[in-house]
């Protein structure tokens, strides 16, 4: 679905991501792992079209179409082409109601109409209620539903999380969980996220990527994030 090969990224002339290479394929869960200023979020953000690629490739491969290299698309036409995003600080439009938020935001996908578009209020019900309340009365939690809701009424076949369990409560991070695990187990959306609460990561994910100073220093099955690797590259708390 997602192929990066050799990416690199400066913040001037700071070198942040190292040739990292990921291959996402359709269906699976991976979460990009590491201690803060790693890289996690500057990777998310060069797959979502936020930040600039110095070198190296992106290369989006759709079932029904041909290869395209991102690198030449703006944000929005990553979102068209089936790319959801759900960054830190949620960008919703404060002063605008729930509904408006979610109209906006599906001007920015694709035509059409289809399950998340027309069910979305089945996913998120608890959103229900707040549809005419502007997002800036809504509380943390619902906030980031709506920008969930953002993301999925787009009709993704990707979906990118940036730290979603950041500033979040125990209650809300059981309650993703169980949606993240919905969304990618019983209705086949491919989902990566960055994110650094290891009980999280081992629900929700299928296979990791472990980024350490900019470079990928190990991926694969979750099974393989083994204490040695968590002592070597996370702090000794974090280990299990």
């Amino acid at each position: 679905m997602l192929s990066l090969k050799a990416v690199n990224h400066y913040y001037g002339n700071w070198h942040t991501l190292w040739n990292v290479d990921l291959e996402l394929k359709s269906g699976e869960c991976t979460c990009l792992i590491g201690l803060p200023g790693m890289g996690k979020s500057t990777l998310v953000n060069c797959i979502a079209g936020y930040q600039a690629v110095e070198s190296g490739s992106i290369i989006w491969q759709a079932a029904s179409g041909p290869p395209r290299d991102l690198l030449s698309l703006s944000p929005s036409s990553r979102t068209a082409l089936g790319i959801g995003y759900v960054p830190q600080d949620k960008r919703i439009f404060s002063q605008m109601t729930v509904e408006e938020n979610l109209h906006i935001a599906m001007m920015a996908g694709r035509k059409g109409t289809g399950s998340f578009g027309s069910d979305l209020y089945d996913l998120l019900p608890e959103l229900y209620p707040f549809r005419q309340v502007k997002g800036a009365a809504l509380g943390e939690d619902y906030q980031y539903q709506l920008a969930l809701a953002g993301a999925l009424v787009t009709q993704p076949k990707l979906l990118l999380l940036d730290e979603p369990t950041r500033g979040m409560g125990q209650g809300f991070m059981h309650k993703l969980a169980d949606f993240v695990l919905r969304l990618n187990r019983e209705l086949g959306l491919t989902v990566l996220l960055a994110e650094q609460h290891l009980p999280f990561i081992r629900r929700v994910a299928s296979r990791f990527c472990l980024l350490h100073q900019g470079r990928n220093v190990a991926q694969g099955q979750m099974a393989e994030l083994d204490p040695r690797l968590l002592h070597q590259f996370m702090l000794p708390d974090e280990a299990p």
